[in-house]
Parts: structure tokens; C-alpha cells; sequence
């Protein structure tokens, strides 16, 4: 299979003159090890996974004696399976004035962010990684940051192909996971099938603890039913038959898995009556249409919750071009006691900038009139406008354009 690239290789390669020691979390499968593969076929870098047992009985056992027959630098794949290294790495590090001496790969989880955190404080950066976001897919990658002026959006729509409703929802119902591009339909089913048998439930019960697996399932398809709306605990614990507490401890480990995402609301001291619930997206439309039984492309675009998909896919194409970009920004929603609401907030450099998402060609402008409610923040408000099926930018006022979803 062909490589494909990733955004993330930027950053890392960064980090990497920077940084002695560098971490790639997120889900399983999502391409850790193969892009760390890719950077380092041209080095003289070892590569080690710790799911060959013999290798991680010696590493949990003598990380010393590991270190002496598998020396940096080095790739441990699967690091969260011995975390007795991070000791010895830390030693390794002190020694050494070398910049990336350890490149890491862990399926995400707390327990391991908060190990190698606590071990490596100062000596470890750690990079987030999701499925393949839709300019990977393409092969395009701009090389100036998002910019929601007219003029900025005239210019990044040139490197892209014109935005086609079926090319979307492919890649809503495909997802991004590298391992599924090339599947037909039920090389599709049989795979996700697999996912979450081999990887989601074994990791639920040996790194989670979960030992009522069917619910665990049933719960996994109630927040697939549920994604794009507001939390409510209680309706996913009726849905799943388990008790709110577990409701909630439940969606903590998705988090930490990589399977979901919390949004989270936009609160400000000079915006009152704010609602404080997040809403949850899946990482991976893919996994998540396949939770729902949506058994095609066409089923997804013509069904009745296909404006809930497209808006988890616009969701998820703003998370990776800035998690993997070079700004930090807040992602947050927008809802207030009046039903005011705006489906996403982006605070970049101190400045607010509105984003609706509606599936359609040409949304109603009126669309626009939630965003005044920002004017009240002491914050700026900047550009933004309405994400959506159009096939290029179309100005809508002096701040506000019509925002093709494919050219995020």
C-alpha cells in the first residue's frame, strides 16, 4: 500500500530538533508507526514494538539491560505497554545533549500521558494524531494557515478540487482510517467489525477495567446515535442500560481512547445565561457510521441524520488543521437559555471567530444573526461565516463568506 502522507510530519520534524524524547498518541490504527516508519527509513534508528512479548518482559524487567541491546535512537512502538522504560529514558536523556533520541508511539490513554509526563517533565513532547483528515486524502496541503478573509479563501480554493457532495459524504462514510481507503463495502464491515473486537473492547478491559462488555457495546453505539448534540448522560445510560455514574466514567475512556471528542462551550464572564453541556463528536465519522448501521454512502447522504454527519465531518477537518498546525487556538459552541447558537467558536490570537455549519448549497443568511451575540465579549470578532456545501467562497457581508467544507 502506498504511503500517504501526513500533516503532522511538519510538526514532528520540528519537535524533533527541539526535543529529546517525542511522543504520537492518539487511537489505534489511526497511522502512528507507519509515519514515524517513513521518517526514519533513512536513519540509523532502531525499531522496537513492544507487542512482542519477549521484547516487553525484558523492557518492564531491565529496562537497563533493554537500553543496552536496543540503543537510542530509537522507536518503541506501543510504549503505554512498559512504562517502567520512561525511568530509564529519562536517565538516557540526562546523559545526552543528542536532539531526538526517542521517537515514541502510544495508544492513547491517560495513564500513559500522565506516566510519561510525570517522568519525562521538560525532556518530552507529545503530538496528537488522528485518522486521515480529508487534505491527506487529497494529497493537498496549504501552506499558509486558514484564513477566513474573502480573499484568503479565493486563494486556498485554488489548490483544491470544487466541493462535491458525493466526494464528502464518501469520506464521511469512509472515515479516515488509512487501512479502509482502498476496501469495498463489506471489506469495510468486516473491518471495523475487527476494530472494535480487537482493539476498542481489549483495551476497555485491560487498561479500563470494563468488565460488562456487552453494555460497554451498547454504549459505544448509543454515542454513535448521539454524536453532533449536546451530552445527556442520562439518555446514553437509558440507552445502554448501565447507571449514569457509569454513563459518565464511560465517556472519559472514549476520550482517552481517541474515539470521541468533547466540545466544549464558550463561556465568557460578560455572556450570561450560557449553557455549560458539551457536545460529543466522533474522531472518526467512519467508525461512527459503521456503529449506526449505515451500510452506504447513499443510505448516510439521504438519511435523516446525515446533517449531524456532515457537521461531526466539518468538526473534525478544523481539529486536525489546528492541532496539526503551527497556532494554538480554542475550539468551542456557542448556545445560550434563548437558544441562541453557534456551532463553532475559534478564539485565535484573542480574536472570536463564528463558524455555522449547514449541509447545504446556498444556507439562509439569517443564519448570521447568532453571531451578534459575541459583540458582547470583550474579546474581538473577526472573520468567520458559514461552512457548507458551496462550491467556492461567496462573500455574505464585510466580515462573513460562504466557506466550502472542503477547503478547511
Amino acid at each position: 500500500m502506498e504511503y500517504i502522507r501526513r500533516e503532522l510530519e511538519r510538526k514532528f520534524l520540528s519537535m524533533n530538533s527541539v526535543f529529546k524524547a517525542i511522543m504520537v498518541t492518539g487511537a489505534r490504527q489511526v497511522g502512528k508507526t507507519t509515519m514515524l516508519k517513513h521518517l526514519a527509513k533513512d536513519q540509523n534508528r532502531t525499531f522496537v514494538s513492544m507487542d512482542n512479548a519477549r521484547t516487553r518482559e525484558l523492557a518492564k524487567t531491565d529496562p537497563g539491560l533493554f537500553f543496552q541491546t536496543y540503543q537510542p535512537p530509537i522507536l518503541i512502538d506501543e510504549v503505554q505497554k512498559a512504562p517502567e522504560l520512561f525511568e530509564q529514558i529519562k536517565i538516557i536523556c540526562d546523559e545526552s545533549e543528542e536532539k531526538g533520541l526517542f521517537w515514541l508511539t502510544g495508544s492513547q490513554s491517560k495513564k500513559l500521558i500522565k506516566e510519561s509526563r510525570e517522568s519525562l517533565a521538560g525532556r518530552l513532547c507529545i503530538l496528537k494524531m488522528y485518522s486521515l483528515s480529508q487534505r491527506e486524502i487529497t494529497g493537498v496541503f496549504p501552506e499558509s494557515e486558514l484564513d477566513f478573509s474573502f480573499s484568503s479563501l479565493q486563494t486556498r480554493q485554488n489548490l483544491f478540487p470544487k466541493n462535491n457532495v458525493l466526494s464528502v459524504f464518501s469520506h464521511i462514510w469512509r472515515g479516515g482510517m488509512p487501512d479502509v481507503q482502498n476496501l469495498d463495502e463489506e471489506q469495510m464491515q468486516e473491518y471495523f467489525n475487527s476494530y472494535i473486537e480487537t482493539y476498542l473492547m481489549r483495551d476497555a478491559i485491560d487498561d479500563n477495567g470494563i468488565s460488562n462488555t456487552e453494555g460497554f457495546r451498547k454504549f459505544l453505539r448509543a454515542c454513535a446515535a448521539f454524536s453532533g448534540q449536546m451530552l445527556n448522560y442520562n439518555d446514553l445510560a437509558l440507552t445502554a442500560g448501565v447507571s449514569g455514574v457509569t454513563a459518565k466514567e464511560w465517556i472519559r475512556v472514549l476520550q482517552a481512547m481517541g474515539i470521541i471528542i468533547l466540545l466544549e462551550p464558550y463561556s465568557s464572564n460578560e455572556l450570561s445565561r450560557l449553557i455549560k453541556t458539551p457536545k460529543m463528536y466522533f474522531c472518526d465519522t467512519g467508525l461512527c457510521a459503521y456503529l449506526s448501521s449505515w451500510t452506504s454512502r447513499d443510505v448516510l447522504m439521504n438519511g435523516a441524520a446525515s446533517g449531524h454527519y456532515y457537521e461531526n465531518y466539518v468538526i473534525g477537518e478544523f481539529l486536525r488543521n489546528y492541532a496539526y498546525g503551527k497556532k494554538g487556538v480554542n475550539l468551542n459552541y456557542y448556545r445560550d437559555k434563548n437558544q441562541r447558537e453557534i456551532d463553532l467558536v475559534i478564539e485565535e490570537d484573542g480574536v472570536l471567530h463564528p463558524i455555522e455549519i449547514k449541509k447545504g448549497t446556498a444556507p439562509d443568511r439569517s443564519l448570521l444573526r447568532s453571531f451578534s451575540v459575541l459583540n458582547n465579549s470583550v474579546k474581538p470578532v473577526g472573520n468567520g461565516g458559514i461552512v457548507c456545501m458551496t462550491e467556492e467562497p461567496f462573500p455574505i457581508d464585510e466580515k462573513n463568506c460562504l466557506i466550502p467544507s472542503n477547503i478547511i
